[in-house]
């Protein structure tokens, strides 16, 4: 049975305890997780899971990577906890150094914070800082993180409209491009030209929590140039989209665009909270040097442990060449997942590297899938901001066999939506 009685219980103890509107939970989901290795999740009672999300896209290089756990047992042997914006621990300089050797052109100057939205919010602050200027171009569907202050760029009101009278309304939200990107870069040299407070543009390469949305080619390139133009801070949120998931390391290095400011996380440590902005020094060096009390800071920058972690992520990416592996078997992936098309439920699939939406007619539908495909050992993720696109980002190390295998399940699922365990 899933959920089986150990799940139960512990989700049952946690709607005793956690605060309210956190975690979904019906008759049939979730279930508690207990281990995860590679793609593989054991729940509380022994059943087991292809994750076919990544855990929220974290686990690049794989749940419970070897060389990620022990940099993180070694790290805390040595030392768990610095004092980072006072008396830098040594791996947080090894980190600092390394990112700034693998980002895109000229990005060389980094924020370590603890989640996306921290990244996010320094890298507002530093457009500002850079231009004076105190307006933001976002996009509809945008996810940028939940935060007060990532919420004023944030695409989707669901998110907004309950806190609205303490969001700044300092953002003028565009629609993200489909198909047209002349169409849509004309647009927006319009707005700059009509809105001259505009400070900065905040973008994902490609669109996740709305559905793995895609710009068409050339639009990034487009969008350098008008930031070049207009004296604009361009800001690429790779959160997701980071650390080869795209089949570059990087999705901007697809149209070889280097942005002033990129925010990183999720994959970034693969599982210990830590994220960064990095940017072109001339753009970072708005900020002032520290007289002795940060502007932006926390206990946390720099964590040791996230530190370590990361370094051993970035090694294992190069080691096992997970950016070609991404590349390739994405492609692989994409072709696989484009059969599905032949399903009256399917109205489209879309993405590049091992990051896939496949889109339905109808939420409930998609809804129900994700509850069957439980109880048939399948973890899936949707999204889209109608609730309608199933988000397919699998481990980078994922067997060949255990992804085809969940993608035969899954296409069963779809083929018989009134099946029992599929």
């Amino acid at each position: 049975m899933i959920p089986g009685p150990r799940s139960r219980e512990l989700i049952a103890a946690l709607q005793r305890y956690e605060a309210r509107g956190v975690t979904y939970v019906d008759e049939r989901f979730p279930v508690a997780w207990e281990r995860a290795t590679g793609a593989t999740v054991v729940d509380a009672d022994g059943n087991r899971y292809t994750d076919l999300t990544s855990a929220f896209g974290v686990a690049n290089v794989g749940h419970g990577n070897p060389a990620v756990r022990t940099a993180i047992a070694a790290q805390a042997e040595a030392m768990i906890h610095g004092m980072g914006d006072l008396h830098p621990p040594g791996v947080k300089v090894r980190l600092l150094e390394r990112l700034a050797a693998i980002a895109p052109g000229d990005l060389s100057k980094t924020y370590l914070a603890s989640a996306g939205a921290e990244a996010v919010e320094f890298a507002l602050k530093t457009a500002f800082l850079r231009t004076g200027k105190p307006r933001v171009a976002a996009y509809r569907g945008a996810y940028h993180g939940l935060s007060l202050g990532a919420l004023g760029v944030i695409g989707i009101e669901k998110f907004r409209t309950p806190f609205s009278p303490l969001v700044a309304q300092t953002a003028t939200f565009v629609e993200y491009p489909r198909t047209d990107a002349e169409t849509a870069l004309a647009a927006l040299r319009a707005l700059f030209e009509r809105d001259r407070s505009l400070g900065a543009l905040i973008i994902e390469p490609i669109e996740g929590r709305a559905g793995v949305l895609v710009p068409p080619p050339g639009y990034l390139r487009g969008l350098r140039e008008l930031c070049d133009a207009f004296d604009v801070v361009l800001i690429f949120d790779e959160i997701y989209t980071g650390f080869a998931r795209t089949g570059t390391m990087f999705a901007c290095e697809a149209e070889g665009v280097v942005p002033d400011i990129m925010c990183v996380g999720k994959a970034l440590a693969c599982g210990v909270p830590l994220s960064a902005a990095i940017g072109r020094p001339h753009v970072v060096d708005a900020w002032a040097p520290s007289s002795g009390e940060a502007l932006h800071t926390s206990t946390y920058l720099g964590n040791p442990l996230g530190c370590a972690a990361s370094l051993a992520v970035i090694g294992e990416i190069e080691r096992l060449g997970l950016v070609e592996r991404s590349k390739t078997l994405g492609a692989q992936l994409g072709a696989r997942l484009a059969e599905l098309r032949r399903y009256r439920a399917v109205r489209d699939v879309r993405g590049r590297g091992m990051l896939w939406g496949v889109e339905f007619d109808e939420a409930g539908f998609l809804i129900e899938l994700v509850h069957r495909a439980l109880r048939a050992g399948l973890i899936l993720l949707p999204s889209g901001v109608a609730g309608n696109v199933l988000t397919i980002a699998p481990p980078l190390v994922i067997e060949e066999d255990e992804l085809w295998d969940a993608i035969d399940r899954l296409e069963r699922l779809i083929a018989d939506p009134a099946g029992g365990k599929g």
